[in-house]
């Protein structure tokens, strides 16, 4: 879905520009993004496989819940509806805790220069994936999966081809803020 975004500059400064998503995408201008990870007391992540007609890394598995922030929207509201539209779970803003915001840029087409600045949340799922429901338009899958499990395939360079790649210092940022809950 084609939405307005915010753009932003190089430093995440909201720039009072707004436009369509596909031109944000085709110009390689900053807008912001939402990513909220789930994870158990048990130390496990919940990761969804990417529907296969995604313009982006169709087929792969990802982040537990990830949009784009609207024009005008706080991360915490575009998380919060994010997670009820690709998952089915109704959380609120207190369930979310913000672990930290990522720069990424990434060159997928000559009409499609991401960058971003995710919005990084964290929040404890405490219901059984069998109450979710996908949106089918855009997750294909999800599962639990342990946080050692995940870390291992991707640096797997016959797996790390299944999962959308992540920077090292997001995976840091990630997974040392989950083993700070869980321990």
């Amino acid at each position: 879905m084609d939405e307005l975004v915010d753009i932003l500059d190089s430093e995440g400064n909201a720039t009072g520009k707004v436009l369509l998503k596909s031109e944000a995408h085709k110009k390689g201008l900053f807008h912001p993004t939402a990513h909220v990870w789930l994870y158990t007391q048990e130390g496990k992540v919940l990761i969804q496989k990417r529907v296969a007609d995604k313009k982006t890394f169709p087929n792969k598995w990802d982040v537990s819940v990830a949009g784009h922030i609207s024009a005008g929207e706080t991360a915490e509201v575009s998380a919060v509806r994010e997670v009820q539209e690709e998952i089915g779970l109704t959380i609120s803003e207190k369930d979310l805790e913000k672990i930290g915001v990522h720069r990424s840029s990434v060159v997928h087409s000559k009409d499609v220069i991401d960058c971003e600045f995710h919005h990084i949340f964290l929040v404890e799922l405490k219901q059984p994936l069998e109450t979710l429901s996908l949106q089918e338009s855009e997750v294909a899958e999800i599962k639990l999966t342990p946080i050692n499990v995940y870390l291992a395939a991707l640096k797997n360079h016959t797996l790390m081809k299944d999962y959308v790649p992540l920077e090292p210092d997001y995976l840091d940022l990630v997974f040392s803020a989950i083993r700070r809950k869980i321990i």
